[in-house]
């Protein structure tokens, strides 16, 4: 009977199948996929206060409009708010750590290394390219602003957060309150709108037809943005001390921040000779 019970006992081990240990694994997100999400999470923010905005106000997002005088023949706008008082152009950014610049630099630095064109430069060529669609009469009524995220700091030029200037530089989560405070101000500067409901709407549909939706165009122009950057990245006026050959930024930026160099630039062959 023994004998029976065990036969059973090890038969059945034998038809039971084996749990497998499986562990399901995400593949991991590249850093431009990281810095897509994040961007996406920021523009999110924006929008959300955008929507809340007083009906009287009309917004615009990702604008792609012609301006012949940019590289890549188009301007790309990330929003254009139009209120009775102004009509704000809003360049967003991304970036993470401590921004420097001021209004005197077409270059500014983030954490002290790596460059980006003065934000104000590139939204004052997005402002051209929407003056051209309008009726020159409203065109002292635009306001740049430059919005990034809470994980940057400013070390710029205080005049970008003052109220009353018409540049201003604001974190992504406070933008609706820049734009209330920059209308109350206004509105006490002027008696009246500067804008009626009527004009509203014309500039807004001036915009709004403009705006190439297109999908080759719009990667076209994405394509050219980024070899365009890329450009930029590998080139620099700057020259190695001992043999004088151009260095990329990525070797400017790396010797800049070695101490062992004392603030000079060396080319990688140069630079292990250095003590």
């Amino acid at each position: 009977m023994l004998l029976i019970l065990n036969f059973l006992k090890k038969k059945k081990s034998e038809t039971t199948p084996k749990q497998v240990n499986t562990v399901s694994s995400k593949p991991k997100r590249t850093n431009e996929q990281l810095a897509t999400r994040k961007g996406e999470l920021g523009e999110y923010k924006i929008d959300i206060q955008l929507d809340q905005l007083p009906k009287t106000y009309r917004h615009l997002s990702d604008l792609l409009i012609p301006n012949p005088k940019a590289k890549s023949g188009y301007s790309q706008i990330d929003h254009v708010v139009i209120t009775p008082y102004a009509i704000f152009v809003i360049e967003t950014k991304n970036y993470q750590g401590t921004i420097y610049g001021g209004k005197d630099r077409s270059t500014w630095l983030v954490n002290g290394k790596f460059k980006m064109m003065n934000p104000f430069a590139q939204n004052y060529g997005h402002i051209k390219a929407l003056t051209s669609l309008i009726d020159e009469k409203y065109h002292h009524l635009f306001v740049s602003m430059v919005s990034f995220t809470k994980r940057s700091t400013f070390k710029v030029d205080p005049d970008y957060r003052k109220i009353a200037s018409k540049e201003l530089i604001v974190y992504d989560i406070e933008l609706s309150e820049f734009i209330h405070r920059k209308e109350s101000v206004l509105k006490i500067e002027h008696k009246e709108p500067l804008l009626k409901e009527q004009d509203i709407s014309t500039i807004y549909y001036a915009f709004l037809k403009a705006n190439i939706t297109d999908l080759k165009v719009r990667d076209d122009h994405k394509h050219t943005l980024k070899r365009n950057a890329t450009e930029a990245m590998t080139s620099s006026d700057e020259t190695c001390t001992i043999c004088k050959k151009p260095v990329s930024e990525k070797v400017r930026a790396y010797c800049l921040s070695n101490h062992t160099f004392k603030r000079k630039i060396y080319c990688y062959e140069h630079q292990k000779n250095v003590k």
